[in-house]
């Protein structure tokens, strides 16, 4: 899958997303509203990782979705 589908789609991802790092908040991700770099933003502040460690989550998580 494309980011362009996820984007699309987020509302049906949201909940995977929790999955995959629950430290994010419902109003997280209503902000986030399917923006990658946002969402690999949020995943770096909630979890204290570097943003490279961020994006490689993302894309494993999209290499799975």
């Amino acid at each position: 899958m494309n980011w362009d589908q996820m984007e699309g789609n987020w509302k049906q991802f949201t909940g995977k997303i929790k999955e995959q790092w629950g430290k994010l908040t419902d109003d997280d991700l209503t902000r986030i509203s399917g923006n990658r770099e946002q969402l690999e933003g949020k995943i770096q502040e909630r979890y204290g990782m570097t943003k490279d460690q961020a994006k490689k989550q993302v894309d494993e998580f999209m290499t799975r979705h």
